[in-house]
């Protein structure tokens, strides 16, 4: 079993969780539409993060849908007291797997009630509203109707905190006038790093970053990089790219996903890596592009 305590703890809903998590939309089917091909494995999978110690899971009712909260409740429930579920709302699937925005107050209350009666909770524990102005990335554009629905949802008492995903600074800031914002959750890794001023800021007020996609968007120079440098230290570049991210700061919360458990074991032991000084100064290098001149490969660092 991997030991995830060297990855820390940090501040999330009503309490604290290792700072390595699980995402789960990897066990639905092929384009995060329909069941799985091995649901045991998949359940297997679930216990075994929880074995290793993670009590932060990150999915969503639009997995599948339905499938990965179907899972987590037949191999988890009743749940772990420390484990915290963490879903996102604001989309919805078509009959062949598209995905289309469901932001209106009806869809957003169907979407939560759907979330606590699969995973057979009465209430949420954080719920992300993930932003659907452009979903393929943050776009500026005002939040507040879907953000005021959830904050009802929330005083009902059907949600305990309230979070942001595929979001700007500018809309963490303007949901923060009318409610706490508990977690954003952001494309962010080494090439795209485009929100290091906000996960800056989100760390002076103790709120969590959850990024996802850590090897999205890499160019293959910027990928041979990081696998020199993941040769150097024996570790897989997957590893690097997650212990790099875990050493990037300190509110940074991990949710790799995976449907394999050798692959779980992996990214669980990527909690213990510590990457070197020299080697965090070479991976810099992938954001700013600067990767054309590599005086340090062949010859280590």
């Amino acid at each position: 079993m991997i030991n995830i305590t060297g990855a820390g703890r940090y501040p999330l809903g009503d309490g604290q969780v290792c700072r390595m998590g699980y995402g789960a939309m990897q066990l639905a089917g092929p384009g995060v539409f329909g069941p799985p091909r091995d649901p045991a494995t998949a359940q297997r999978v679930l216990q075994a993060a929880i074995e290793s110690g993670v009590d932060h899971i990150d999915t969503s009712d639009f997995y599948g849908p339905h499938v990965t909260n179907q899972l987590i409740r037949e191999a988890l429930h009743p749940y772990p007291d420390q484990l915290r579920i963490v879903t996102k709302v604001s989309a919805r699937r078509d009959d062949k797997g598209g995905w289309l925005p469901a932001l209106s107050p009806e869809e957003l209350t169907r979407a939560v009630e759907d979330n606590l009666r699969h995973l057979g909770l009465e209430a949420l524990e954080v719920v992300n509203l993930r932003s659907m102005i452009d979903a393929h990335g943050p776009a500026e554009g005002s939040l507040e109707g879907p953000w005021t629905t959830l904050l009802e949802l929330k005083a009902r008492g059907l949600i305990r905190h309230l979070g942001l995903s595929n979001v700007t600074a500018t809309q963490v800031r303007d949901a923060q006038k009318s409610g706490e914002v508990a977690c954003v959750q952001n494309q962010y890794n080494l090439a795209q790093r485009l929100d290091d001023t906000l996960i800056d800021e989100l760390a002076n007020q103790n709120i969590p970053y959850v990024p996802f996609f850590p090897l999205g968007g890499f160019t293959p120079l910027q990928s041979d990089v990081l696998d020199e440098v993941a040769a150097r230290i024996e570790a897989t570049p997957m590893q690097v790219a997650l212990a790099w991210l875990l050493q990037r700061s300190p509110n940074i919360l991990l949710i790799p996903g995976t449907a394999s458990l050798s692959h779980l074991e992996e990214n669980l032991d990527a909690a213990n890596l510590v990457i070197p000084h020299a080697e965090l100064a070479v991976l810099d290098r992938i954001s700013r592009g600067d990767t054309q001149d590599r005086p340090w490969s062949g010859h280590g660092v």
